[in-house]
């Protein structure tokens, strides 16, 4: 994951957002920089609620996720608390995606989101949402972060992608 100037590592692990080993899962690679998190991804057929347009339940997980991964510039792992989605406009399955989730504000441990989902192609608002996240206690996060493998590196201008990561469900 490669988060504003550090290149984030994580030990894989079964996130069904941002895991690598959950074969059935999302498998997002999302990036994430300056109280924001991005992810672009063409949903599978897999997916797939009604004909040809995405699950509900598909589309608000990829904007709990950016939402939540918005939060570690505040060196937070947080569980969502409530979040309220909106759905635009159906949300094809094979066309390009992009949700992009920032920090509203932040007081203690309480952390404020918003996210989108829009067309990658043409920029079309497909579903739009808000949410609380608490963050985890200190100790929990310690526990999260050894769990994890969590560890930040030099980054390389060109170290631009963001693989598995931990999702909000995790505190």
């Amino acid at each position: 994951m490669h988060i504003g100037g550090e290149r984030i590592t994580l030990v894989p692990h079964n996130c069904f957002a941002c895991g690598a080993l959950n074969t059935h899962g999302l498998q997002l690679e999302l990036h994430a920089a300056d109280d924001h998190c991005w992810v672009e991804t063409t949903l599978d057929t897999r997916f797939q609620g009604w004909d040809g347009i995405a699950h509900g339940g598909i589309i608000c997980t990829i904007l709990d996720e950016v939402m939540a991964w918005a939060l570690v510039e505040h060196d937070m792992w947080g569980v969502t608390a409530r979040m309220s989605v909106e759905f635009k406009k159906p949300v094809p399955i094979g066309r390009p995606i992009r949700g992009d989730g920032h920090v509203v504000s932040a007081r203690r441990r309480i952390v404020e989101a918003e996210g989108v989902l829009v067309d990658a192609e043409d920029g079309t608002v497909l579903a739009s949402s808000t949410a609380t996240f608490v963050a985890a206690p200190e100790e929990r996060k310690r526990e999260l972060k050894a769990r994890y493998g969590f560890r930040g590196q030099a980054s390389t201008p060109d170290s631009v992608d963001v693989t598995a990561g931990v999702g909000a469900g995790v505190a």
